[in-house]
């Protein structure tokens, strides 16, 4: 790894762009990080990450600056691109909530649609061509077969959200069959873990059972989800823009040519929604008070990951179990909210 390298990280104030940042500046490159600190959620968890980070850099003494801007400011955008030399570019600022989504989709074009093409635009006119973005498993859909491959058909999103992630894969295809911009989309499946956001659903979980709070369980606990503990996600990140940068391009062989790179970010483990829960309440040693309710418009049943491909790309690691995720989280909320 060079250190004179620059990664230009969007969404860097917030969970996986937090961490991600933090792991770059420890393996020494240079970053430049972007973020409008949004009141999505809440605004001090954006800005303790903020401090973690500036304090990173100042101990370490490593090259690290943020900007808080939009990523729809196409002018704030452009005088990044023009004032450093920019190595790779990682976008994960996005408009984030698929249940948000219903009521306010207006923020998830601008954001996740034009603020894309934004950033599509500047690489274009500046480079680099190296692009890594996030995608989602929202793009599936509620697709019958699983596990989820990259291969499979993702013409039915369920939600504003995966349309706007759907698009954004489109829109990368398109920008390297014009352009020669290489675009590595990554599709995350529910990554949780400390620092995450306090609108998911483990946060959510452990902050009601430790207040003696209802939890409502969707769907009546008959949902799976893929969960990935944010650890594992950054060390494969970490991977994988090591192979952005040593190799000239990664390829799946099973797309060739019709898209962009996709990978899988889950491990094949899908944990019903009720075990996960009794795993929460035997590491708090409280028993939720539970809210069975329906599934709500836009949700999926179940996300279940088809790793083969990621796992090839990597190679061998071993993932953090559920236990270890859900323990790590619990202590860091605890610490954290001072409970």
């Amino acid at each position: 790894m060079s250190k004179n390298k620059t990664i230009f990280i969007t969404g860097a104030a917030g969970f996986i762009g937090f961490h991600l940042t933090k792991r770059m500046l420890n393996e020494g490159y240079k970053i430049i990080g972007y973020d409008n600190l949004n009141s999505y959620y809440d605004i001090n968890l954006k800005n303790k990450r903020l401090e973690i980070l500036n304090q990173k850099a100042d101990i370490d003494n490593v090259q690290w600056e943020f900007i808080n801007s939009d990523l729809e400011n196409f002018n704030s955008l452009k005088e990044i691109f023009k004032q450093h030399k920019i190595d790779l570019v990682i976008n994960l600022a996005a408009q984030a909530g698929v249940r948000y989504s219903l009521n306010n989709p207006n923020k998830y074009i601008s954001s996740n649609i034009q603020g894309f093409l934004n950033i599509l635009e500047c690489c274009r006119e500046y480079g680099p061509n190296k692009l890594i973005f996030a995608s989602s498993s929202s793009v599936y859909g509620d697709n019958k077969k699983s596990p989820f491959s990259e291969i499979d058909k993702t013409d039915k999103p369920k939600n504003i959200y995966g349309v706007t992630k759907k698009t954004n894969e489109l829109m990368a295809y398109s920008y390297n069959n014009l352009f020669k911009i290489r675009a590595i989309g990554l599709r995350f499946f529910t990554v949780y873990g400390p620092w995450g956001r306090p609108d998911m659903a483990p946060m959510i979980f452990v902050k009601n059972i430790l207040e003696g709070k209802p939890i409502k369980i969707f769907n009546h606990g008959e949902m799976s989800r893929d969960f990935t503990f944010i650890d594992d996600v950054i060390e494969v990140m970490s991977r994988i823009i090591e192979l952005n940068f040593n190799k000239s391009q990664i390829i799946n062989e099973k797309y060739c040519n019709e898209y962009p790179d996709l990978i899988n970010i889950g491990f094949g483990s899908p944990t019903r929604l009720n075990n996960f829960i009794e795993i929460i309440e035997k590491k708090l040693s409280l028993i939720a008070k539970k809210e069975y309710v329906e599934m709500p418009p836009g949700d999926i049943k179940e996300t279940y990951a088809d790793a083969s491909y990621l796992k090839n790309l990597v190679g061998n690691y071993s993932y953090c179990s559920l236990e270890e995720g859900i323990e790590s989280l619990i202590k860091w909320y605890k610490d954290f909210y001072k409970y």
